[in-house]
């Protein structure tokens, strides 16, 4: 085997155990369905949008929080008020609102995760 093999190998690897990691720990979260995420907001949580202002501008879910994913961690005061409910974040497909979550999980929130993004949740009804 090449040196160029090993360290193309090496990084699969790592990457293989990064996505499993994240695998595993998006088990910790609360996952929702659009119709669940819209059962619990009634009963007190929280909707987080953590996709960018041009993704929000576009279309949005009334009464949700606006917090970029790549702002969370120096914005988390804003969400203190919230501290004793669910968050229940989402972006566009399920993937970044994860790794909001587990950020806002690990300062010590309850959260939760809309599955399949805010394409998931149906707009009538609300």
């Amino acid at each position: 085997m090449t040196s160029d093999q090993i360290i193309i190998y090496t990084i699969l690897g790592i990457m293989i155990l990064f996505y499993v990691r994240k695998q595993l720990l998006m088990r910790s979260l609360n996952n929702y369905s659009g119709t669940e995420a819209k059962q619990q907001v009634k009963a007190g949580s929280v909707l987080l949008d953590v996709r960018t202002a041009g993704e929000r501008k576009s279309s949005s879910i009334p009464t949700s929080i606006h917090i970029p994913v790549h702002e969370l961690s120096s914005r988390l005061k804003e969400l203190e008020k919230h501290r004793g409910k669910e968050i229940i974040c989402y972006c566009a497909s399920g993937s970044r609102s994860v790794s909001a979550a587990l950020k806002l999980k690990k300062a010590g929130f309850t959260v939760g995760n809309l599955k399949g993004g805010i394409g998931s949740w149906n707009f009538s009804n609300l």
